[in-house]
């Protein structure tokens, strides 16, 4: 009873409660909210969201922040149909994005552990840099004439759409590397107490570049599953996007002054994000709503982590 009570404690049981709830409710009221092609729309669409939730969250507790996630993946959507279209290999035009997606993460990375500026400055910079680079130089036209065999995220391996494999895979790999594996447990030790962590043997700098550098894996991914879901690409940047996979990764859990939370979380908050936008259409309410369901929901769980942290120094 004792570790039922602890596992419907958790951040994540609370999510997948409301989840259920929420469908079961909105499917009540409108039962074409659980039509399969809804719930595809669902899971599908907002895949790629889930994967940089998880990368988003390694930052995050780490202690940092990256504002510029959005424009750094329509940025890479961008490079990849682009190298598509002009005859780059399949593969290359999936991987190059990746690779460049973590050198540009890494090099944040670098700019707040060695120079210590904070990483919103750094990741606020660099989203202006982004954002305004790609319109310059594109102009925010479509991309058309993708080859066969790039729609990586149309795919479905025994039946199961390739998103949905992405998501749950990396969600898996990541919430035991992050517990189980040494760097791991060093990003949650700098950002609890980046001292007592030094005081330990950790090194801060270098887990702080390690933790850019893998967050830089999870967007470039993203960026390939959001560049593959449809026939054609469109050289901008998605409209708050990057609201959208930091409120995911709060509202999974992750303590915005960092040093708690899980990527399980994180991905269950992105669903619960897709569930709610929909829900709105189906309920007749206006999609708008969204923007201050994501709010009320960065605020109730700041509140509510600021509440258990001064429980825990009062307990001590």
């Amino acid at each position: 009873m004792r570790t039922l009570r602890r596992m419907l404690g958790s951040q994540e049981a609370v999510l997948l409660l409301v989840i259920v709830v929420l469908f079961a409710v909105v499917g009540t009221i409108n039962p074409r909210f659980l039509a399969e092609r809804n719930l595809q729309s669902i899971f599908l669409g907002n895949a790629y969201i889930a994967v940089a939730a998880i990368g988003m969250s390694m930052v995050i507790v780490s202690g940092n922040i990256d504002i510029s996630v959005g424009s750094l993946i329509g940025v890479l959507a961008t490079v990849s149909g682009t190298l598509a279209v002009d005859g780059v290999p399949i593969l290359l035009a999936w991987t190059i994005p990746i690779a460049l997606s973590i050198v540009v993460t890494t090099a944040m990375g670098l700019l707040v552990a060695y120079l210590r500026i904070p990483s919103i400055v750094v990741t606020l910079g660099m989203l202006s840099i982004l954002k305004g680079g790609l319109i310059v130089v594109t102009g925010g036209a479509w991309i058309n004439g993708l080859p066969d065999g790039f729609a990586l995220a149309q795919l479905k391996p025994m039946g199961v759409p390739m998103p949905i494999w992405f998501m749950a895979s990396l969600t898996v790999a990541a919430a035991l590397w992050m517990h189980r594996s040494a760097t791991g447990r060093a990003i949650y030790a700098v950002g609890g107490n980046a001292e007592a962590a030094r005081l330990s043997g950790i090194d801060r700098e270098r887990t702080i570049v390690k933790v850019f550098a893998i967050h830089g894996l999870f967007v470039g991914i993203a960026a390939i599953l959001f560049a593959t879901q449809l026939s054609v690409i469109q050289s901008t940047v998605p409209a708050n996007l990057e609201l959208t996979i930091i409120t995911a990764a709060v509202v999974g859990g992750v303590s915005i002054l960092g040093g708690t939370g899980t990527v399980v979380g994180a991905t269950l908050a992105a669903i619960l994000l897709a569930g709610i936008a929909s829900s709105l259409i189906f309920v007749d309410l206006s999609p708008y709503w969204l923007r201050s369901v994501q709010g009320v929901l960065i605020l109730l769980t700041v509140l509510a982590d600021l509440w258990r942290r001064r429980r825990q120094r009062a307990g001590r």
